[in-house]
């Protein structure tokens, strides 16, 4: 039986009222009066329920998708400016004692290379990250207890946050690995973690069971209700995704709406970020041999709606998907993307040549410089932000969704964007990026709404020139 406020994983995510859902979207795709209510709804910036936001995705009326389009973009304006967050992520080790059929780190893989870093070379990583201007990182581990124990883990973020380099400083660590125990995820929070990430892969039980033959990632419940032990262990912000691809993504959407429900209804604050990553080509995994890939059309659609549905979420983009599929959905609701990523183990300090056998998870379709990719956000207008402000003054959980929810964001992340873009200009940019990145944060001034903000923002701005970093509100 449906309850989003259960603790278990079959009742907050429920196979029948997901399968109603479905059939209630299908038979009001057509229906005007009730899709107008249900954009209307989303208009009051109140959110909607997985069933509303089904409703829409189902409907293929082109007037409707390009008024829940043009909402999305209002939105996500309302909530988070124009400030597009900026992130990498670092592979520590693909060891993997898991069977999952849809990525090549599973245990039976024999040619795929295994690597798992040293702290030296998690020092080394960190300092070819901090020199490309990152101040926020994800880390990703395979999951084998023996190679990668939790203690290897903290022993990692330890590394990554002591790495002070000429003016480089990681500030934030989020981190991606296996569904643990509430007493591990306690020690990432004593660690001083950001958000703790888990994608899901899929909701349908049946089929996250067959696509996780071997391995403790089998239990589904485990895995589902990890998300509930990580806020029993501290952890503010966790993370949520599907695996577009590997099932039917209306079925995705609805669980992962639900997901967010769930959280809301038991701790008071929904996901702080959800991801959207697609199925990619890697070493032993060919993305054509699962049938429910999507179209970039209704990519876009997903993430509009997600914008719809869960307005105050962050919305992340990796670069899984290519410059053309980013620029397409930035407007629609995304607020952080990745940046010059590497998907093998390392590969910043030393990146692996096309001679080697490959350690990466899966292929990088957007494989341009962080400061290429800087200067494409700012030529669209967009506010490339390095700011780890909220997390580090302990506005996470509940009190950042109070400030975003009040709409209240942009008075403090406007600014301390512009303060930490102006940091990259300084240290890392390249003279063109430079040039347009000065006229850019002139301009965006202006948008500053309060007088003693902005002049003091003014005023850090000249610091920062002047040699001084890390001011924030």
């Amino acid at each position: 039986m449906y309850n989003a406020k259960s603790l278990k994983a079959e009742e907050f995510i429920s196979h029948e009222e997901i399968q109603e859902t479905l059939d209630y979207a299908e038979k009001n795709k057509e229906n005007v009066e009730l899709i107008d209510s249900i954009i209307e709804k989303a208009r009051q910036l109140k959110g909607l329920s997985h069933r509303e936001a089904s409703v829409l995705l189902a409907c293929e009326m082109p007037d409707k998708i390009l008024e829940m389009y043009n909402l999305a973009e209002e939105i996500k304006k309302k909530f988070y400016g124009n400030r597009i967050v900026m992130f990498a992520p670092l592979y520590l080790s693909n060891y993997c004692i898991n069977g999952c059929t849809y990525c090549p780190y599973h245990g039976k893989n024999k040619h795929i290379a295994r690597k798992k870093l040293t702290q030296e070379e998690v020092a080394k990583e960190v300092i070819a990250l901090q020199d490309m201007g990152h101040k926020r990182l994800a880390i990703e581990a395979g999951e084998d207890p023996v190679r990668n124990p939790i203690e290897y883990i903290l022993e990692c973020i330890d590394t990554i946050y002591s790495i002070k380099h000429k003016n480089g400083a990681i500030r934030r660590v989020n981190v991606n690995i296996a569904a643990t125990t509430v007493e591990n995820y306690r020690k990432l929070k004593d660690a001083g973690i950001g958000t703790y990430i888990l994608f899901q892969e899929t909701y349908h039980k049946e089929s996250y069971e067959k696509l996780h033959p071997t391995g403790p990632k089998h239990d589904y419940a485990y895995h589902t209700e990890a998300m509930d032990r990580a806020m029993d262990g501290g952890i503010d912000d966790v993370g949520l995704g599907v695996l577009f691809g590997l099932e039917l993504y209306k079925y995705e959407f609805a669980g992962l709406l639900m997901h967010a429900e769930h959280l809301e209804a038991v701790h008071g604050v929904g996901p702080h970020t959800i991801s959207v990553p697609r199925i990619k080509h890697a070493d032993d995994i060919d993305p054509s041999a699962f049938d429910n890939s999507i179209s970039d059309d209704i990519f876009a659609k997903l993430c509009a709606l997600i914008r719809l549905a869960v307005p105050y979420t962050g919305m992340i983009i990796s670069t899984r998907e290519s410059k053309a599929v980013r620029e397409k959905v930035l407007p629609l609701g995304v607020s952080q993307i990745s940046g010059a990523s590497r998907t093998s183990v390392g590969g910043y300090d030393v990146p692996e040549t096309e001679d080697e056998v490959t350690s990466a998870q899966f292929d990088v379709s957007d494989q341009r410089s962080l400061d290429e990719i800087v200067n494409w956000l700012m030529g669209m207008g967009d506010i490339p932000s390095f700011c780890t402000a909220c997390y580090r003054a302990g506005r996470t959980g509940d009190r950042f969704m109070s400030l975003c929810k009040s709409k209240q964001i942009s008075n403090c992340c406007h600014p301390n964007a512009l303060m930490t873009l102006m940091e990259y200009l300084q240290d890392y940019a390249s003279p063109e990026t430079k040039k347009v990145g000065l006229e850019l944060i002139q301009k965006e001034l202006e948008n500053i709404p309060g007088e003693k903000i902005r002049k003091l923002t003014e005023e850090h701005l000249a610091d920062i020139v002047n040699g001084q970093r890390d001011f924030r509100f």
